[in-house]
């Protein structure tokens, strides 16, 4: 039985994940900042906290990450962990950087000094490509972070690579577009619209307030977008994929598909609010998969639109599993 740990488990892409894996037998181990504390309420909602191993781990710090690793010894980490937020980022820029980039770089140089046993993954981010413009953005795009958020996760990306061709250590990248699912917080834009447009539908005096509605992502199925995290760490040899679509769409097609799914017109109930726009934002944001889809046999099957549908469906009927509908 192989061991995975996952850094991070407690969040969106974490608890998915933990779910793959327990499925495919993996003895699974999530870490927390102090794991007699935490919740771990997305594991719960899967239905797989008493199957997963939850543990205590400060990923910034060495020590602790190098005592944690002696000890668990995993064939697999995934290191989904950090602050995921780009909007909080620009608050708590030093604290990004901290959790994001030195946190990763701990974790490599402690699988490098117990000899690199373990297969590493690296969650980076499309937010380090900046604008992708017109074009789609692929493994070899250059980065153009715009975001202390997109600056920390470049910084991991590139020490990955680093490690990976320095010291022979079996650590891939996964460049990731947009991926949701009900398990995204509440702070995120898309949870935001479709928890805010179930309460219009019940209360049409209530309001959206949103900032910039000409923003154009590349929206895809956290569920799905796990396998093919796991998938990077089975090939043969260590590489970075991008994660995405293919498909760009902008946040008012998002905000009309929501509440054109309830019968509603988001006209009449969306106001922008000038204190929700970003100090820089990105105007589009688009990748190509395909690299992933000839070498690792994954395929994106759910675009924006799916997305809406079944985030709706689970909100309506507090599912966090829903799927295709």
């Amino acid at each position: 039985m192989k061991t995975a740990l996952i850094c991070g488990v407690s969040g969106q892409d974490g608890a998915y994940l933990a779910k793959l894996l327990l499925e495919k037998g993996y003895r699974v181990i999530g870490t927390s900042r102090d794991a007699t504390t935490a919740s771990f309420t997305n594991l719960q909602r899967l239905s797989i906290r008493e199957h997963v191993e939850c543990q205590s781990m400060v990923p910034s710090n060495f020590d602790n990450v190098i005592q944690a690793l002696s000890r668990i010894r995993p064939d697999e980490i995934y290191n989904l962990s950090g602050l995921s937020s780009v909007g909080l980022s620009f608050e708590q820029p030093i604290e990004t950087m901290e959790s994001v980039a030195n946190a990763s770089i701990n974790l490599m140089e402690a699988v490098r000094f117990l000899g690199g046993g373990s297969r590493l993954y690296n969650a980076s981010s499309s937010e380090c490509f900046g604008d992708t413009g017109d074009e789609a953005a692929c493994e070899d795009t250059s980065f153009h972070p715009r975001s202390p958020y997109a600056v920390a996760k470049a910084a991991a990306h590139w020490a990955t690579v680093n490690y990976r061709e320095a010291y022979g250590l079996f650590a891939s990248n996964g460049i990731l577009f947009n991926h949701e699912s009900p398990l995204r917080p509440d702070r995120f834009v898309t949870r935001k619209i479709i928890t805010q447009a179930c309460r219009i539908n019940a209360d049409r005096n209530l309001k959206l307030r949103l900032g910039n509605l000409d923003i154009v992502r590349d929206w895809g199925w956290a569920p799905q977008y796990v396998e093919a995290i796991w998938r990077i760490l089975q090939i043969g040899t260590a590489d970075d994929f991008v994660i995405a679509t293919g498909e760009a769409h902008s946040l008012q097609e998002f905000v009309a598909a929501a509440f054109g799914e309830l019968g509603l017109d988001w006209r009449e109930h969306v106001e922008h609010d000038a204190a929700l726009m970003r100090p820089s934002d990105i105007a589009r944001s688009k990748g190509n998969p395909s690299k992933a889809i000839k070498v690792l046999g994954w395929k994106p099957s759910y675009g924006m639109r799916d997305v809406v549908r079944m985030m709706l469906h689970a909100e309506l009927h507090s599912d966090a599993e829903a799927g295709p509908i």
